[in-house]
């Protein structure tokens, strides 16, 4: 008996989507906005959903409290108020893209959480927008 657990979390982190091997007229006409060199601010939510077996001794899939407190110190943390670009290490290198911070997001509680659950992230950039990871 397989069953899908949410945990929502939020933060707000700065970014700007600038690809330095581009020309300015080219980041400014493919990142728009979002290409301001002083950076741009989102309120993100994020659903990390995670998919077992019901444990008979507990009966959960997995400890949301548990789940709430390692997005908390392994995301919010080091996401939360902070500028992406300059004060995360995975983005110095790496676009800040609501697609990246999925990926990102995913592979950091990947390796924090049993191989048997199957892991999806889903981050909200917008109230409108928002990316999927896994696909």
């Amino acid at each position: 008996m397989k069953v899908a657990v949410y945990r929502r979390e939020h933060f707000n982190a700065a970014h700007r989507l600038h690809n330095p091997s581009w020309t300015d007229e080219e980041n400014v006409r493919v990142f728009g906005k979002c290409n301001n060199a002083n950076y741009h601010g989102h309120n993100y939510e994020l659903e990390v959903k995670v998919v077992g077996e019901v444990h008979p001794d507990t009966g959960y899939v997995v400890d949301l409290k548990w789940l709430s407190d390692l997005i908390q110190m392994e995301i919010t943390d080091r996401f939360d108020h902070k500028n992406l670009n300059l004060d995360v290490p995975e983005f110095r290198t790496l676009l800040p893209s609501a697609e990246n911070i999925a990926v990102v997001v995913y592979d950091i509680l990947r390796k924090k959480i049993d191989p048997s659950l199957e892991l999806k992230i889903r981050l909200y950039e917008t109230a409108r927008n928002y990316v999927e990871y896994p696909a």
